[in-house]
Protein backbone atom coordinates (compact mmCIF):
# COMPACT_ATOMS: atom_id res chain seq x y z
CA UNK A 1 0.00 0.00 0.00
CA UNK A 2 0.93 3.43 -0.70
CA UNK A 3 0.63 4.85 2.81
CA UNK A 4 2.98 1.97 3.83
CA UNK A 5 5.86 2.76 1.32
CA UNK A 6 5.61 6.07 1.70
CA UNK A 7 6.07 6.00 5.60
CA UNK A 8 8.99 3.66 5.08
CA UNK A 9 11.08 6.08 2.65
CA UNK A 10 10.02 8.86 5.80
CA UNK A 11 11.65 6.61 8.42
CA UNK A 12 8.50 7.24 10.32
CA UNK A 13 5.96 4.59 10.98
CA UNK A 14 2.70 4.43 9.27
CA UNK A 15 -0.77 6.57 10.70
CA UNK A 16 -3.01 3.59 11.66
CA UNK A 17 -5.76 5.24 11.36
CA UNK A 18 -5.56 6.35 7.80
CA UNK A 19 -4.47 3.40 6.77
CA UNK A 20 -7.96 1.57 8.45
CA UNK A 21 -9.81 4.25 6.61
CA UNK A 22 -8.07 3.58 3.45
CA UNK A 23 -9.93 -0.11 3.18
CA UNK A 24 -13.31 0.34 2.26
CA UNK A 25 -14.80 -2.80 4.22
CA UNK A 26 -12.45 -1.28 7.46
CA UNK A 27 -14.33 2.36 6.84
CA UNK A 28 -17.80 0.09 6.42
CA UNK A 29 -17.10 -0.95 9.91
CA UNK A 30 -16.53 2.15 11.64
CA UNK A 31 -13.11 0.07 12.76
CA UNK A 32 -11.36 2.63 15.18
CA UNK A 33 -7.47 2.83 16.24
CA UNK A 34 -6.76 3.61 19.65
CA UNK A 35 -2.80 3.70 20.21
CA UNK A 36 -0.78 4.43 23.10
CA UNK A 37 2.89 4.08 23.02
CA UNK A 38 3.18 0.16 21.79
CA UNK A 39 0.30 -1.13 22.60
CA UNK A 40 -2.96 -1.21 20.13
CA UNK A 41 -6.52 -1.33 20.91
CA UNK A 42 -8.65 -1.14 17.85
CA UNK A 43 -12.35 -0.49 18.33
CA UNK A 44 -15.67 -1.35 16.75
CA UNK A 45 -18.30 0.89 17.55
CA UNK A 46 -21.71 -0.26 17.76
CA UNK A 47 -24.05 0.19 14.67
CA UNK A 48 -27.29 -1.59 13.56
CA UNK A 49 -26.34 -2.68 10.63
CA UNK A 50 -23.69 -4.49 12.03
CA UNK A 51 -26.17 -7.02 13.70
CA UNK A 52 -26.35 -10.65 12.14
CA UNK A 53 -29.00 -11.92 14.31
CA UNK A 54 -31.84 -9.39 14.95
CA UNK A 55 -33.55 -11.70 17.67
CA UNK A 56 -31.10 -12.07 20.18
CA UNK A 57 -29.71 -9.65 18.70
CA UNK A 58 -25.91 -10.50 17.96
CA UNK A 59 -23.48 -8.89 16.05
CA UNK A 60 -22.89 -10.69 12.88
CA UNK A 61 -19.95 -13.42 12.70
CA UNK A 62 -18.02 -11.90 9.66
CA UNK A 63 -17.92 -8.62 11.20
CA UNK A 64 -16.24 -10.24 14.26
CA UNK A 65 -14.11 -11.79 12.29
CA UNK A 66 -13.00 -9.37 9.65
CA UNK A 67 -12.31 -7.35 12.88
CA UNK A 68 -10.05 -9.78 14.64
CA UNK A 69 -8.56 -10.21 10.93
CA UNK A 70 -8.14 -6.31 10.23
CA UNK A 71 -6.35 -6.58 14.32
CA UNK A 72 -3.43 -8.88 13.53
CA UNK A 73 -2.95 -6.85 10.52
CA UNK A 74 -2.73 -3.70 11.99
CA UNK A 75 -0.41 -5.25 14.87
CA UNK A 76 2.00 -7.08 12.89
CA UNK A 77 2.23 -3.47 10.80
CA UNK A 78 3.11 -1.89 14.03
CA UNK A 79 5.47 -4.05 14.98
CA UNK A 80 7.16 -5.18 11.93
CA UNK A 81 8.96 -2.84 9.22
CA UNK A 82 6.40 -4.17 6.19
CA UNK A 83 5.91 -2.42 2.79
CA UNK A 84 2.89 -3.92 2.39
CA UNK A 85 -0.10 -5.47 3.81
CA UNK A 86 0.35 -8.75 5.52
CA UNK A 87 -1.43 -11.65 3.78
CA UNK A 88 -3.55 -13.90 5.83
CA UNK A 89 -2.33 -17.41 5.21
CA UNK A 90 -4.40 -19.76 7.67
CA UNK A 91 -7.19 -18.36 10.20
CA UNK A 92 -8.86 -19.60 12.32
CA UNK A 93 -11.56 -17.81 14.41
CA UNK A 94 -13.32 -19.47 18.11
CA UNK A 95 -16.98 -17.83 18.46
CA UNK A 96 -17.00 -17.69 22.42
CA UNK A 97 -20.20 -16.15 23.04
CA UNK A 98 -22.68 -13.19 21.19
CA UNK A 99 -21.49 -10.19 20.57
CA UNK A 100 -24.21 -8.31 22.52
CA UNK A 101 -24.99 -4.72 20.11
CA UNK A 102 -22.33 -2.55 22.36
CA UNK A 103 -18.96 -1.19 20.92
CA UNK A 104 -16.14 -3.90 20.67
CA UNK A 105 -12.58 -3.44 21.61
CA UNK A 106 -9.79 -6.32 20.52
CA UNK A 107 -6.19 -6.93 21.07
CA UNK A 108 -3.52 -8.99 19.01
CA UNK A 109 0.04 -10.61 20.20
CA UNK A 110 2.29 -11.33 17.83
CA UNK A 111 3.14 -15.05 19.22
CA UNK A 112 6.09 -16.29 16.69
CA UNK A 113 7.84 -14.21 14.05
CA UNK A 114 9.81 -15.65 11.61
CA UNK A 115 11.40 -13.96 8.53
CA UNK A 116 8.20 -14.62 6.17
CA UNK A 117 5.13 -15.78 8.62
CA UNK A 118 4.00 -14.55 11.54
CA UNK A 119 1.80 -16.23 13.91
CA UNK A 120 -0.78 -14.20 15.43
CA UNK A 121 -3.08 -14.31 18.25
CA UNK A 122 -6.10 -12.07 18.59
CA UNK A 123 -9.40 -11.51 21.23
CA UNK A 124 -12.12 -9.60 20.77
CA UNK A 125 -13.88 -8.73 24.32
CA UNK A 126 -17.26 -6.28 25.43
CA UNK A 127 -17.68 -5.51 28.74
CA UNK A 128 -14.94 -7.17 30.45
CA UNK A 129 -11.26 -7.74 28.74
CA UNK A 130 -11.33 -11.05 30.63
CA UNK A 131 -14.22 -12.42 29.02
CA UNK A 132 -13.39 -12.50 25.04
CA UNK A 133 -16.43 -12.96 22.55
CA UNK A 134 -13.92 -14.63 20.14
CA UNK A 135 -9.97 -15.15 19.38
CA UNK A 136 -8.20 -15.68 16.15
CA UNK A 137 -5.30 -17.49 15.68
CA UNK A 138 -3.66 -16.63 12.51
CA UNK A 139 -0.42 -17.10 10.10
CA UNK A 140 0.02 -13.92 8.24
CA UNK A 141 2.89 -13.35 5.12
CA UNK A 142 5.07 -10.56 5.49
CA UNK A 143 7.10 -9.28 2.84
CA UNK A 144 10.68 -8.61 4.60
CA UNK A 145 12.45 -5.19 4.08
CA UNK A 146 14.69 -5.48 1.27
Amino acid sequence: MELLQRAQAQGTKVDLQKLIDAIPYCRFLGIQVDRKGSELTMILRFDRKLIGNPMLPALHGGVIGAFLETTAIAQLILETDATELPKPVDIGIDYLRSGKPVDTYARAEITKHGRRVCNVRAEAWQDEHTRPIAALHGHFLVKPKE
